[in-house]
Protein backbone atom coordinates (compact mmCIF):
# COMPACT_ATOMS: atom_id res chain seq x y z
CA UNK A 1 0.00 0.00 0.00
CA UNK A 2 1.11 3.32 -0.90
CA UNK A 3 1.49 5.96 2.07
CA UNK A 4 1.24 9.44 1.44
CA UNK A 5 2.04 11.79 4.30
CA UNK A 6 0.15 15.38 4.72
CA UNK A 7 1.36 18.21 6.16
CA UNK A 8 -0.80 20.96 7.43
CA UNK A 9 -2.20 22.84 10.11
CA UNK A 10 -5.70 22.70 8.60
CA UNK A 11 -7.42 20.01 10.81
CA UNK A 12 -10.44 19.96 8.35
CA UNK A 13 -8.77 19.55 5.47
CA UNK A 14 -6.80 17.30 6.87
CA UNK A 15 -9.99 15.10 7.63
CA UNK A 16 -11.11 15.35 4.15
CA UNK A 17 -7.97 14.51 2.35
CA UNK A 18 -7.13 11.64 5.05
CA UNK A 19 -10.71 10.33 3.91
CA UNK A 20 -10.20 11.32 -0.30
CA UNK A 21 -6.81 9.10 0.04
CA UNK A 22 -7.88 6.25 2.56
CA UNK A 23 -10.77 5.63 -0.11
CA UNK A 24 -8.51 5.49 -3.26
CA UNK A 25 -6.58 2.70 -0.85
CA UNK A 26 -3.79 4.74 0.32
CA UNK A 27 -2.11 4.80 3.49
CA UNK A 28 -2.24 8.19 5.30
CA UNK A 29 0.04 10.01 8.12
CA UNK A 30 -0.87 13.43 9.22
CA UNK A 31 1.29 16.02 10.43
CA UNK A 32 0.25 19.24 11.62
CA UNK A 33 3.58 21.57 11.59
CA UNK A 34 6.99 21.27 9.83
CA UNK A 35 8.85 20.41 12.98
CA UNK A 36 6.51 17.40 13.30
CA UNK A 37 6.96 16.15 9.96
CA UNK A 38 10.75 16.52 9.74
CA UNK A 39 10.63 14.21 12.87
CA UNK A 40 8.09 11.96 11.15
CA UNK A 41 9.89 11.31 8.05
CA UNK A 42 13.21 10.80 9.70
CA UNK A 43 11.83 7.09 11.02
CA UNK A 44 9.34 6.03 8.03
CA UNK A 45 9.57 6.23 4.14
CA UNK A 46 6.45 8.10 2.16
CA UNK A 47 5.85 7.68 -1.40
CA UNK A 48 4.10 11.75 -1.63
CA UNK A 49 4.30 13.96 0.47
CA UNK A 50 1.36 17.35 0.16
CA UNK A 51 2.90 20.23 2.56
CA UNK A 52 1.34 23.53 2.88
CA UNK A 53 3.47 26.60 2.22
CA UNK A 54 2.32 28.32 4.66
CA UNK A 55 2.19 27.16 8.66
CA UNK A 56 3.37 28.88 11.94
CA UNK A 57 6.85 28.09 12.99
CA UNK A 58 8.45 26.40 10.24
CA UNK A 59 7.10 27.12 6.99
CA UNK A 60 6.84 24.71 3.66
CA UNK A 61 9.59 26.02 1.48
CA UNK A 62 12.02 25.59 4.94
CA UNK A 63 10.17 22.18 5.63
CA UNK A 64 10.97 21.22 2.24
CA UNK A 65 14.58 21.71 2.31
CA UNK A 66 15.11 19.82 5.01
CA UNK A 67 12.85 16.95 4.12
CA UNK A 68 14.56 17.24 0.59
CA UNK A 69 18.06 16.47 2.83
CA UNK A 70 16.56 13.31 3.97
CA UNK A 71 14.26 11.85 1.39
CA UNK A 72 15.48 12.89 -1.47
CA UNK A 73 13.50 11.08 -4.12
CA UNK A 74 9.69 11.38 -2.38
CA UNK A 75 7.59 13.99 -4.76
CA UNK A 76 6.71 16.32 -2.91
CA UNK A 77 3.70 18.61 -3.71
CA UNK A 78 3.41 22.56 -2.25
CA UNK A 79 -0.02 23.49 -1.57
CA UNK A 80 -1.41 26.90 -0.73
CA UNK A 81 -4.06 29.54 -0.58
CA UNK A 82 -2.01 32.52 -0.98
CA UNK A 83 0.51 31.44 -3.52
CA UNK A 84 1.78 33.16 -6.38
CA UNK A 85 4.44 32.67 -9.16
CA UNK A 86 7.41 33.73 -7.78
CA UNK A 87 6.35 30.85 -4.80
CA UNK A 88 6.04 28.40 -7.25
CA UNK A 89 8.95 28.48 -9.01
CA UNK A 90 11.30 28.76 -5.46
CA UNK A 91 9.39 25.71 -4.43
CA UNK A 92 10.52 24.21 -7.93
CA UNK A 93 13.99 25.32 -7.50
CA UNK A 94 14.12 23.76 -3.90
CA UNK A 95 12.79 20.31 -5.38
CA UNK A 96 8.73 19.81 -5.04
CA UNK A 97 7.33 18.30 -7.76
CA UNK A 98 4.36 19.94 -8.50
CA UNK A 99 2.54 23.19 -7.25
CA UNK A 100 -1.44 23.27 -6.39
CA UNK A 101 -3.85 26.04 -5.09
CA UNK A 102 -6.22 26.19 -2.85
CA UNK A 103 -9.12 25.49 -2.89
CA UNK A 104 -8.75 22.23 -4.91
CA UNK A 105 -10.51 20.42 -7.72
CA UNK A 106 -10.62 16.86 -6.28
CA UNK A 107 -10.29 16.05 -10.29
CA UNK A 108 -6.80 18.07 -10.33
CA UNK A 109 -5.83 16.88 -6.72
CA UNK A 110 -6.24 13.10 -8.29
CA UNK A 111 -4.26 13.80 -11.36
CA UNK A 112 -1.23 15.68 -9.72
CA UNK A 113 -1.38 12.84 -7.11
CA UNK A 114 -1.34 9.98 -9.07
CA UNK A 115 1.47 11.53 -11.63
CA UNK A 116 3.22 11.73 -8.40
CA UNK A 117 2.87 8.69 -7.49
CA UNK A 118 4.02 7.08 -10.74
CA UNK A 119 6.56 9.43 -10.99
CA UNK A 120 8.20 7.80 -7.22
CA UNK A 121 7.40 4.03 -8.23
CA UNK A 122 9.39 5.10 -11.54
CA UNK A 123 12.62 6.32 -9.47
CA UNK A 124 12.46 3.67 -6.83
CA UNK A 125 12.59 0.66 -9.40
CA UNK A 126 16.62 0.34 -10.04
CA UNK A 127 17.73 -1.09 -12.89
CA UNK A 128 20.72 -3.60 -12.94
CA UNK A 129 22.69 -4.81 -15.35
CA UNK A 130 23.77 -8.68 -15.50
CA UNK A 131 26.67 -10.03 -13.31
CA UNK A 132 28.88 -12.06 -15.84
CA UNK A 133 29.78 -14.06 -12.68
CA UNK A 134 26.14 -15.36 -12.13
CA UNK A 135 22.85 -16.63 -13.43
CA UNK A 136 19.49 -15.35 -13.70
CA UNK A 137 17.79 -17.57 -11.24
CA UNK A 138 16.03 -16.26 -8.84
CA UNK A 139 13.52 -13.36 -8.89
CA UNK A 140 15.20 -9.46 -8.34
CA UNK A 141 14.40 -8.12 -5.04
CA UNK A 142 11.84 -5.94 -4.59
CA UNK A 143 11.50 -2.51 -6.52
CA UNK A 144 14.16 -3.78 -8.94
CA UNK A 145 14.32 -4.54 -12.50
CA UNK A 146 16.97 -6.63 -14.27
CA UNK A 147 17.90 -6.56 -18.14
CA UNK A 148 18.55 -9.97 -19.11
CA UNK A 149 20.41 -11.82 -21.58
CA UNK A 150 24.65 -12.08 -22.24
CA UNK A 151 24.17 -12.54 -26.44
CA UNK A 152 26.67 -10.51 -28.26
CA UNK A 153 24.42 -8.06 -29.02
CA UNK A 154 23.35 -7.24 -25.46
CA UNK A 155 26.74 -7.29 -24.32
CA UNK A 156 27.22 -4.16 -26.34
CA UNK A 157 24.68 -2.76 -25.07
CA UNK A 158 25.53 -3.25 -21.44
CA UNK A 159 29.24 -1.91 -22.27
CA UNK A 160 27.81 1.33 -23.76
CA UNK A 161 25.80 2.07 -20.64
CA UNK A 162 28.33 1.77 -18.69
CA UNK A 163 30.53 3.88 -20.82
CA UNK A 164 28.32 6.69 -21.13
CA UNK A 165 26.06 6.51 -18.16
CA UNK A 166 28.01 9.18 -16.10
CA UNK A 167 28.19 11.12 -18.80
CA UNK A 168 26.08 13.67 -19.49
CA UNK A 169 24.99 13.89 -23.05
CA UNK A 170 22.26 13.36 -24.68
CA UNK A 171 21.49 9.26 -25.46
CA UNK A 172 18.97 8.04 -28.62
CA UNK A 173 17.72 4.51 -28.20
CA UNK A 174 16.47 2.56 -31.07
CA UNK A 175 14.33 -0.77 -31.39
CA UNK A 176 11.52 -2.08 -32.16
CA UNK A 177 8.57 -1.74 -29.63
CA UNK A 178 8.94 -3.93 -26.70
CA UNK A 179 12.57 -4.56 -26.70
CA UNK A 180 13.15 -2.51 -23.32
CA UNK A 181 14.41 1.19 -24.29
CA UNK A 182 12.73 2.26 -21.18
CA UNK A 183 14.47 -0.30 -19.22
CA UNK A 184 17.99 0.77 -20.92
CA UNK A 185 16.97 4.20 -20.16
CA UNK A 186 16.00 3.64 -16.72
CA UNK A 187 19.28 1.59 -16.34
CA UNK A 188 21.47 5.09 -17.48
CA UNK A 189 19.63 7.20 -15.21
CA UNK A 190 20.23 4.69 -12.36
CA UNK A 191 23.76 5.07 -13.24
CA UNK A 192 24.23 8.36 -13.82
CA UNK A 193 25.61 11.13 -11.40
CA UNK A 194 22.17 12.53 -11.20
CA UNK A 195 20.32 9.09 -9.89
CA UNK A 196 19.34 11.41 -6.73
CA UNK A 197 17.32 13.70 -8.58
CA UNK A 198 13.72 13.29 -10.86
CA UNK A 199 13.59 10.40 -13.52
CA UNK A 200 10.27 11.55 -15.91
CA UNK A 201 9.24 9.34 -19.08
CA UNK A 202 6.80 11.27 -21.22
CA UNK A 203 5.43 9.27 -24.38
CA UNK A 204 5.40 11.53 -27.50
CA UNK A 205 2.77 9.69 -29.28
CA UNK A 206 0.39 9.44 -25.90
CA UNK A 207 -0.01 13.47 -25.45
CA UNK A 208 -2.31 15.05 -28.16
CA UNK A 209 -0.36 17.64 -30.26
CA UNK A 210 -2.65 20.71 -29.01
CA UNK A 211 -1.79 19.69 -25.36
CA UNK A 212 1.53 18.59 -25.68
CA UNK A 213 3.12 22.15 -25.63
CA UNK A 214 1.31 23.16 -22.53
CA UNK A 215 2.03 19.77 -20.69
CA UNK A 216 5.53 19.99 -21.49
CA UNK A 217 6.85 23.31 -20.75
CA UNK A 218 3.57 24.89 -18.72
CA UNK A 219 2.20 27.68 -19.43
CA UNK A 220 1.62 31.16 -17.34
CA UNK A 221 -1.76 32.41 -15.72
CA UNK A 222 -3.68 33.58 -18.10
CA UNK A 223 -1.77 31.97 -21.09
CA UNK A 224 -5.42 30.98 -22.85
CA UNK A 225 -8.77 30.71 -21.91
CA UNK A 226 -9.28 28.59 -18.64
CA UNK A 227 -5.41 28.88 -17.48
CA UNK A 228 -6.29 30.51 -14.38
CA UNK A 229 -2.79 30.10 -12.80
CA UNK A 230 0.73 29.21 -13.15
CA UNK A 231 1.35 25.59 -14.28
CA UNK A 232 5.00 23.81 -14.32
CA UNK A 233 5.02 21.60 -17.04
CA UNK A 234 6.75 18.41 -16.81
CA UNK A 235 10.05 19.47 -18.09
CA UNK A 236 10.51 21.57 -15.41
CA UNK A 237 9.77 19.12 -12.35
CA UNK A 238 12.76 17.21 -14.38
CA UNK A 239 15.08 20.18 -13.50
CA UNK A 240 18.21 18.12 -12.35
CA UNK A 241 17.40 14.93 -13.43
CA UNK A 242 16.89 12.77 -16.43
CA UNK A 243 13.74 13.02 -19.14
CA UNK A 244 13.03 10.27 -21.32
CA UNK A 245 11.18 11.03 -24.40
CA UNK A 246 9.65 8.09 -25.77
CA UNK A 247 8.67 8.06 -29.52
CA UNK A 248 10.39 11.06 -30.02
CA UNK A 249 9.84 10.33 -33.60
CA UNK A 250 6.32 11.50 -33.29
CA UNK A 251 6.95 15.24 -32.11
CA UNK A 252 5.89 17.40 -34.28
CA UNK A 253 8.15 19.71 -35.70
CA UNK A 254 7.61 22.96 -33.87
CA UNK A 255 7.93 21.06 -30.52
CA UNK A 256 11.03 19.58 -31.74
CA UNK A 257 12.90 23.65 -32.29
CA UNK A 258 11.57 24.32 -28.69
CA UNK A 259 13.34 20.85 -27.42
CA UNK A 260 16.46 21.63 -29.59
CA UNK A 261 16.45 25.17 -27.79
CA UNK A 262 16.32 22.99 -24.07
CA UNK A 263 19.54 20.96 -25.52
CA UNK A 264 21.66 23.69 -27.08
CA UNK A 265 20.67 26.67 -24.67
CA UNK A 266 19.09 24.62 -21.68
CA UNK A 267 16.00 27.03 -21.52
CA UNK A 268 12.72 26.71 -23.02
CA UNK A 269 9.67 29.33 -22.44
CA UNK A 270 6.35 28.63 -20.71
CA UNK A 271 3.41 28.78 -23.16
CA UNK A 272 2.46 32.80 -22.73
CA UNK A 273 5.53 33.44 -20.27
CA UNK A 274 7.76 36.98 -21.04
CA UNK A 275 10.93 35.28 -21.17
CA UNK A 276 13.44 32.48 -21.02
CA UNK A 277 13.62 29.39 -17.99
CA UNK A 278 16.94 28.39 -17.30
CA UNK A 279 16.60 24.22 -16.71
CA UNK A 280 19.49 21.42 -16.36
CA UNK A 281 17.60 18.09 -17.28
CA UNK A 282 19.32 15.25 -19.30
CA UNK A 283 17.56 14.04 -22.19
CA UNK A 284 17.32 10.42 -23.18
CA UNK A 285 14.80 9.73 -26.55
CA UNK A 286 13.90 6.60 -27.67
CA UNK A 287 11.97 5.74 -31.35
CA UNK A 288 11.20 2.84 -33.37
CA UNK A 289 10.93 4.74 -36.18
CA UNK A 290 14.11 5.50 -38.71
CA UNK A 291 14.77 8.98 -38.00
CA UNK A 292 17.52 9.59 -40.58
CA UNK A 293 14.65 8.90 -43.23
CA UNK A 294 12.44 11.25 -41.70
CA UNK A 295 14.86 13.84 -41.54
CA UNK A 296 15.33 12.91 -45.55
CA UNK A 297 11.64 13.22 -45.73
CA UNK A 298 10.95 16.08 -43.51
CA UNK A 299 9.49 15.04 -40.99
CA UNK A 300 12.17 15.53 -38.03
CA UNK A 301 14.81 18.15 -38.04
CA UNK A 302 18.28 17.20 -38.99
CA UNK A 303 19.92 20.02 -36.16
CA UNK A 304 17.76 17.66 -33.62
CA UNK A 305 18.76 14.60 -34.87
CA UNK A 306 22.15 15.22 -34.74
CA UNK A 307 21.89 16.67 -30.96
CA UNK A 308 19.95 13.64 -30.06
CA UNK A 309 22.60 11.51 -31.98
CA UNK A 310 25.44 12.06 -29.98
CA UNK A 311 25.11 8.48 -28.40
CA UNK A 312 23.43 6.04 -30.24
CA UNK A 313 22.25 2.62 -28.65
CA UNK A 314 20.23 0.09 -30.43
CA UNK A 315 17.98 -2.44 -28.36
CA UNK A 316 17.74 -5.38 -30.64
CA UNK A 317 14.46 -7.70 -31.48
CA UNK A 318 14.54 -10.78 -29.53
CA UNK A 319 14.21 -12.70 -32.71
CA UNK A 320 18.29 -11.72 -33.31
CA UNK A 321 18.99 -12.72 -29.71
CA UNK A 322 17.03 -15.85 -29.20
CA UNK A 323 19.71 -17.70 -27.15
CA UNK A 324 18.87 -14.98 -24.72
CA UNK A 325 15.15 -16.15 -24.53
CA UNK A 326 15.54 -19.44 -21.75
CA UNK A 327 17.38 -16.73 -19.56
CA UNK A 328 14.68 -13.93 -20.19
CA UNK A 329 11.90 -17.17 -19.72
CA UNK A 330 13.96 -17.89 -16.14
CA UNK A 331 13.87 -14.51 -15.31
CA UNK A 332 9.74 -14.17 -15.97
CA UNK A 333 9.15 -16.95 -14.08
CA UNK A 334 10.47 -15.98 -10.95
CA UNK A 335 9.39 -12.24 -10.74
CA UNK A 336 5.51 -13.10 -12.37
CA UNK A 337 5.94 -16.17 -9.65
CA UNK A 338 7.04 -14.03 -6.94
CA UNK A 339 4.30 -10.89 -7.94
CA UNK A 340 1.46 -13.68 -8.38
CA UNK A 341 2.55 -15.93 -5.60
CA UNK A 342 2.28 -18.98 -8.01
CA UNK A 343 5.16 -21.70 -7.06
CA UNK A 344 6.10 -22.07 -11.12
CA UNK A 345 9.46 -23.55 -11.11
CA UNK A 346 9.96 -23.79 -14.54
CA UNK A 347 8.48 -24.19 -18.51
CA UNK A 348 8.73 -27.79 -19.73
CA UNK A 349 10.58 -28.82 -22.77
CA UNK A 350 8.27 -28.44 -25.35
CA UNK A 351 7.68 -24.92 -24.29
CA UNK A 352 10.76 -23.71 -24.82
CA UNK A 353 11.35 -24.95 -27.97
CA UNK A 354 8.21 -23.52 -29.41
CA UNK A 355 9.95 -20.21 -27.27
CA UNK A 356 13.13 -20.29 -28.98
CA UNK A 357 11.30 -20.93 -32.44
CA UNK A 358 8.49 -18.05 -32.41
CA UNK A 359 9.34 -14.88 -34.20
CA UNK A 360 8.15 -12.61 -31.31
CA UNK A 361 6.95 -9.73 -33.16
CA UNK A 362 6.06 -8.11 -29.62
CA UNK A 363 9.71 -8.81 -28.52
CA UNK A 364 10.25 -8.97 -24.56
CA UNK A 365 6.95 -7.38 -23.70
CA UNK A 366 5.07 -10.65 -25.62
CA UNK A 367 7.46 -12.94 -23.84
CA UNK A 368 6.55 -11.30 -20.42
CA UNK A 369 2.64 -11.09 -21.53
CA UNK A 370 2.71 -14.97 -22.61
CA UNK A 371 4.45 -16.35 -19.56
CA UNK A 372 2.12 -14.02 -17.42
CA UNK A 373 -0.55 -15.53 -18.33
CA UNK A 374 0.64 -18.96 -18.39
CA UNK A 375 1.60 -18.87 -14.63
CA UNK A 376 -2.50 -17.26 -14.04
CA UNK A 377 -3.70 -20.28 -15.41
CA UNK A 378 -1.06 -22.58 -14.41
CA UNK A 379 -2.31 -25.52 -12.08
CA UNK A 380 0.56 -27.16 -11.62
CA UNK A 381 4.28 -26.15 -11.20
CA UNK A 382 5.54 -26.43 -14.67
CA UNK A 383 3.96 -24.46 -17.93
CA UNK A 384 3.24 -27.01 -20.76
CA UNK A 385 2.48 -27.03 -24.13
CA UNK A 386 -1.41 -26.90 -23.52
CA UNK A 387 -1.25 -23.38 -21.62
CA UNK A 388 0.72 -21.88 -24.24
CA UNK A 389 -1.48 -23.06 -26.72
CA UNK A 390 -4.55 -21.53 -25.03
CA UNK A 391 -2.56 -18.19 -24.63
CA UNK A 392 -1.13 -17.63 -27.75
CA UNK A 393 -3.36 -19.36 -30.62
CA UNK A 394 -0.13 -18.04 -32.40
CA UNK A 395 -3.17 -16.02 -34.90
CA UNK A 396 -3.04 -13.25 -32.28
CA UNK A 397 0.49 -13.21 -32.27
CA UNK A 398 1.78 -13.13 -35.42
CA UNK A 399 1.55 -10.23 -37.85
CA UNK A 400 -1.12 -10.22 -40.18
CA UNK A 401 0.40 -11.17 -43.68
CA UNK A 402 1.03 -8.31 -45.73
CA UNK A 403 -0.78 -7.77 -49.05
CA UNK A 404 1.46 -6.86 -52.15
CA UNK A 405 0.63 -3.27 -52.02
CA UNK A 406 2.00 -3.39 -48.45
CA UNK A 407 5.26 -5.51 -49.23
CA UNK A 408 5.74 -3.09 -51.84
CA UNK A 409 5.65 0.32 -49.97
CA UNK A 410 7.63 -1.03 -47.77
CA UNK A 411 10.34 -2.12 -50.01
CA UNK A 412 9.95 1.33 -51.26
CA UNK A 413 10.58 2.71 -48.21
CA UNK A 414 13.38 1.07 -47.18
CA UNK A 415 15.09 1.49 -50.96
CA UNK A 416 14.75 5.25 -50.42
CA UNK A 417 16.73 5.18 -47.60
CA UNK A 418 19.21 3.33 -49.19
CA UNK A 419 19.78 4.69 -52.71
CA UNK A 420 21.54 7.99 -52.15
CA UNK A 421 24.39 6.38 -50.08
CA UNK A 422 24.32 3.49 -53.28
CA UNK A 423 24.15 6.58 -55.86
CA UNK A 424 27.33 8.53 -54.59
CA UNK A 425 29.33 5.18 -54.12
CA UNK A 426 28.55 3.48 -57.44
CA UNK A 427 28.51 6.07 -60.00
CA UNK A 428 28.91 4.20 -63.05
CA UNK A 429 26.82 1.09 -64.11
CA UNK A 430 24.21 1.86 -61.47
CA UNK A 431 21.98 -0.35 -62.63
CA UNK A 432 23.60 -3.33 -63.06
CA UNK A 433 25.17 -3.34 -59.60
CA UNK A 434 22.03 -2.71 -58.30
CA UNK A 435 20.92 -6.00 -60.36
CA UNK A 436 23.72 -8.07 -59.31
CA UNK A 437 23.39 -6.64 -55.65
CA UNK A 438 19.31 -7.64 -55.11
CA UNK A 439 19.60 -10.89 -57.07
CA UNK A 440 22.29 -12.30 -55.12
CA UNK A 441 20.76 -11.10 -52.15
CA UNK A 442 17.35 -13.10 -52.75
CA UNK A 443 19.44 -16.02 -53.71
CA UNK A 444 21.17 -16.38 -50.68
CA UNK A 445 18.03 -15.74 -48.50
CA UNK A 446 16.02 -18.57 -50.75
CA UNK A 447 19.27 -20.99 -49.84
CA UNK A 448 19.36 -19.81 -46.20
CA UNK A 449 15.12 -20.06 -45.58
CA UNK A 450 15.46 -23.74 -47.51
CA UNK A 451 18.03 -24.99 -45.34
CA UNK A 452 20.92 -24.76 -48.51
CA UNK A 453 18.23 -27.19 -50.28
CA UNK A 454 18.54 -25.87 -53.82
CA UNK A 455 15.61 -28.05 -55.51
CA UNK A 456 13.13 -26.48 -52.90
CA UNK A 457 14.91 -22.85 -53.39
CA UNK A 458 15.15 -23.22 -56.77
CA UNK A 459 10.99 -23.64 -56.84
CA UNK A 460 10.57 -20.79 -54.14
CA UNK A 461 11.96 -18.09 -57.00
CA UNK A 462 10.34 -19.83 -59.32
CA UNK A 463 13.53 -20.80 -61.44
CA UNK A 464 15.25 -24.34 -62.49
CA UNK A 465 17.98 -25.70 -60.10
CA UNK A 466 20.07 -25.41 -63.11
CA UNK A 467 19.71 -21.68 -63.15
CA UNK A 468 19.70 -20.96 -59.63
CA UNK A 469 23.06 -23.05 -59.31
CA UNK A 470 24.32 -21.05 -62.49
CA UNK A 471 23.89 -17.78 -61.22
CA UNK A 472 24.70 -18.61 -57.51
CA UNK A 473 27.81 -19.99 -58.69
CA UNK A 474 28.57 -16.67 -61.00
CA UNK A 475 28.17 -14.25 -57.59
CA UNK A 476 30.34 -16.59 -55.02
CA UNK A 477 32.79 -16.30 -57.19
CA UNK A 478 32.71 -13.27 -58.43
CA UNK A 479 32.88 -12.13 -54.45
CA UNK A 480 34.73 -14.57 -53.34
CA UNK A 481 37.20 -16.10 -56.18
CA UNK A 482 36.88 -19.47 -54.53
CA UNK A 483 35.69 -22.76 -55.68
CA UNK A 484 31.31 -23.20 -55.81
CA UNK A 485 30.58 -25.47 -52.60
CA UNK A 486 28.92 -29.11 -53.34
CA UNK A 487 25.10 -28.99 -53.83
CA UNK A 488 22.84 -30.17 -50.81
CA UNK A 489 20.26 -32.28 -51.71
Amino acid sequence: MEKILIIDDDEGLNHFLGRFFKRKGYAVTICLSGEQAIRTVSGENFDLILLDYKMPGLNGLDTLTKIREGQVKTPIIITTAYGSTDTAIEAMKRGAYDYLSKPFERQELSRIVSEGLELNRRMKEVVCLPDPASAVKTASPKGMLKMVGRSKKMQAVYKTIGQIAEKDVAVLLTGESGTGKELAAKAIYHHSRRKEKPFLAINCAAIPEQLFESEFFGYERGAFTGAHQTRIGKIERCDGGTCFLDEIGDMSMALQAKLLRVLQEGEFERLGGRGPVKIDVRIIAATNKDLALAVQNGLFREDLYWRLKVITIELPPLRKRAEDIPELTEYFIARSGAEYDRPIRHVSEGVLKQFCAYPWPGNIRELENCIRRAILLCTGDIITEEHIESLNGQKEHLPQTLNHKQLMDNLREKLQAVLPDILRLSKQSVHANIIEMVEETIILKALEECGNNQVKAAGMLGISRNTLRHRLKRHIEKRNNIDFPPEQT
